[in-house]
This record gives structure tokens, sequence and C-alpha cells, in this order.
């Protein structure tokens, strides 16, 4: 078997994960530059739920100990999940969502494999491989508010409580942002200057990830240090859309990722999903500074004439109500605390776990392929 078959059949397979690989001319030296010849014929067929080793031996006709070496350096890539059950390890393929958006950059290699991924990945994420999720209301990530920018916490829920979640976590890990770094490895796309190692990851993901060296264990007080660190500097916080069993909290720029870009640059529904919060101005004490309209990362905010304005320019911040996701990156740098996150009046509650997550993300597919 040729490699351009090879390749074909590999793709055909990872194709069938929840996450599709629709064809473009970029696709196949995305996957050419991610998976070796010999990784990705002995990945075909390898399901996406796990096997054990003794079990993936005999499906692939091989020894085990001949087999072990095999998985376990494609685990450190992060191209399979590993895992340990009463003593034996088990292996399940990655889909490409995870491999060519998350695991491949996590780790920060700035090599020249990482450094020939990134620009192809680049070309693939606008060439269709994202427009999966263009007319799905639902995203992977979900807005929790800067705590410190809600004006009455009384209400607040556990899942948009950021102390609540943390708390909830009993592993702690940080890596570089897969968005970031694969944008600062590509010599045509504008380097990011935002801090990157600020990709944190909890408990079973936490322990992968820093098992297979593409991050490194961190107590919860450097996760909460973290996200100060990157409200600081303009992040949104983007938590796993659903409420139990949370294991990331990105923290997002609008230059770099995968979800702001898809709104900005690509005509998606939406960027993450937004909590329960919206801005509020209060227009006496705004001083039309425009920190909050540069600060902001939907451009929902502008300086407009208001007659309740209390400065020179007779100006203050004004919202675009329906592109406010409340984050809170606006008001949590506002210099006269004019800027608030205000509870919406309905309620939107994102799915209670994963699996509720995937069933209303391929509803919404469906729906969205018969109108």
């Amino acid at each position: 078997m040729n490699q351009d078959e090879v390749y074909r059949n590999f793709i055909a397979w990872l194709g069938r994960a929840w996450w599709g690989l629709p064809e473009a001319e970029s696709l196949h030296p995305a996957i050419r530059a991610r998976y070796t010849p010999q990784e990705a014929e002995l990945l075909t067929g390898v399901p996406f739920g796990s096997l054990s080793l003794s079990e993936l031996a005999e499906m692939k006709g091989m020894e085990p100990a001949e087999l072990a070496p095999a998985m376990d350096a494609m685990a450190q890539r992060g191209l399979i999940w590993k895992s340990v059950k009463d003593g034996e390890p088990r292996y399940s393929l990655n889909d490409s969502f995870f491999v060519l958006l998350r695991s491949s950059f996590w780790a920060g290699l700035s090599d020249g494999a990482a450094k020939d991924l990134a620009p192809k990945v680049n070309k693939y994420f606008f060439d269709g491989f994202f427009d999966q999720h263009a007319d799905v209301h639902i995203r992977g990530l979900r807005t929790l508010p800067i705590g410190r920018t809600i004006a009455d916490t009384r209400q607040i829920l556990p899942y948009e409580d950021v102390a609540a979640v943390m708390d909830e976590r009993e592993y702690f890990s940080v890596s570089i942002c897969p968005c970031k770094h694969r944008k600062n490895l590509d010599p045509g796309a504008p380097d990011c200057r935002h801090p990157a190692e600020v990709c944190l990851h909890f408990d079973r993901l936490g322990r992968y990830i820093d098992d297979h060296g593409m991050g490194r264990q961190i107590s919860k007080q450097e996760a909460h240090e973290i996200l100060a660190l990157s409200a600081d500097s303009g992040l949104v916080h983007g938590v796993s859309n659903w409420q139990q069993g949370v294991d990331t909290i990105c923290n997002c720029c609008q230059c770099c990722c995968m979800w702001l870009e898809s709104y900005h640059h690509m005509g998606h529904l939406g960027s993450l999903d937004a909590s329960n919060y919206r801005v509020e101005n209060t227009p006496e004490t705004c001083k039309a500074c425009g920190l909050c309209v540069d600060r902001c990362p939907m451009e929902a905010l502008s300086l407009a004439e208001h007659p309740a304005a209390d400065n020179k320019k007779g100006q203050a911040a004004v919202l675009k109500q329906e592109l406010c996701i409340g984050c809170g990156v606006c008001a949590h740098k506002c210099p006269t605390g004019s800027l608030t996150l205000a509870r919406k009046s309905k309620i939107a509650h994102p799915p209670s776990d994963p699996r509720d997550y995937m069933k209303q993300y391929f509803q919404q597919k469906k729906a969205a392929q018969q109108d």
C-alpha cells in the first residue's frame, strides 16, 4: 500500500469521529504534517472508545510488547488517549479536533515539526475544518464572568462562579494556549502579545496532559493567579460548556481564539456561549476614556453622545446588547467603576454534562442541515 492510500484510509477513518474531516486541498498536508505514514497506518481502525493493550494487539495482529512502545509514543504526542484500568493500559484514538486544535500545541514546542504543522492547520481551519460549528448555536466554551465585575452576586449560579468552579476541582494543570501558539508559529499570522501559558485543565484531562508532557501541574492558588493575570490582560475566561465535570478554562483573546476568530472572520453565529450577565454602564460617571471599547472582545461597545454624560466629551460607553457575551473584560479595568455586569432577565442553562452537550450539538446540527 503506497503512502497516498495509507493517508486516504486513515483520513476516512479519523473523519468518522464526532468531528469530521471535510475535504479540502489543505486537509492532506495538515494530516501528513502531524501523522507519519507508519502512525496513520497503525491508527486506522483504532476505535475512539478505549481498548486494552491486549485487545488492541489482537486486533492489529501484533504482540503487546511490540505494540505498547508505539502506542505510548503516540500518547506522548497527544494522538491517542492512554489510561490504565486494572493495571493494564488502555488506548483510544483522539479525534481531529482534539489533535489539530488542542494537543498538538499544548506543550508549546517550537521545533521544526511544530513550525511545519501550524500554518497547515491554520489554513485548513479556514478551508472548512471549523465550519462544522458555523450553524450550531451551542459552542465548545461558555463565557465565565470575571467575578469582581458582577454587581450583585447573590443569585450567581455555581457554574458561573469562578471560585465555585475551581473549588470543585481536585487536580490543576496549565499548558500553553494552543490557539495562541498555533498563530505565533505561523509566519503568515500576526504575533499574539497576550500571556500564553494560561490554558487551565483539571482532574482527568489535567493528569493526562501532565503525564504526557503537554503541561505542568500547578496548585489551586497558582490557577487563581493565572486567572487574575488573564483578566488583567483582557482575556475572556472560557469554561467547558457544561455544568458537571468541567475540565478546562481557556483564557481567550480576540486575535487567536478559535471561537472568537470564527465569529469575527468566518461569519459564524456566535463566539463563546454568553454568560447569564450583560454589561451595564452608568453614564453619569463614565469618563469616555474608551478603554472598554478597546478591551471588548466582541466589539460590542462604542462611545456616543449621551445626555447624562458628565465629561468634556459629552459621551458615554454604549452597548450593542445582542453582541455582549457577559465576560466582564471591559468592566474589570474601568477606571471609574462605571461598568458592571448585571444579571439577564432570561437565564440560559448550559448542558448538564459532556454527554448532554454532545446530544444538543448533534440535535442542532441536524436541525441546521434540515433548514
